[in-house]
């Protein structure tokens, strides 16, 4: 499987797993259902995007060169990976 993909893949599975224990414990810390679902989506969301720039940073310190599967594309001025 593709670097980039095999990241996503995990990162979003990892982001699954997260939101469950984040809203969980936010409910059984607060009882509140409106502040275990905000904890739940803001902590996780932050996490989940760290995380992938994480996985990234060690597959370099890993000697892995950086994927040329999914070359960058232009998109509205912005550099963008496919």
């Amino acid at each position: 499987m593709p670097t980039i993909r095999r990241d996503l893949l995990k990162t979003l599975s990892f982001a699954t797993l997260h939101f469950a224990v984040a809203f969980t414990v936010a409910y059984a810390l607060t009882g509140s259902v409106a502040i275990a679902t905000g904890i739940g989506l803001i902590e996780p969301l932050a996490n989940t995007v760290a995380f992938y720039f994480h996985e990234r940073a060690w597959r370099r310190v890993d000697g892995d060169p950086p994927s040329r599967n999914n070359p960058p594309v232009i998109c509205c001025g912005v550099l963008r990976a496919r």
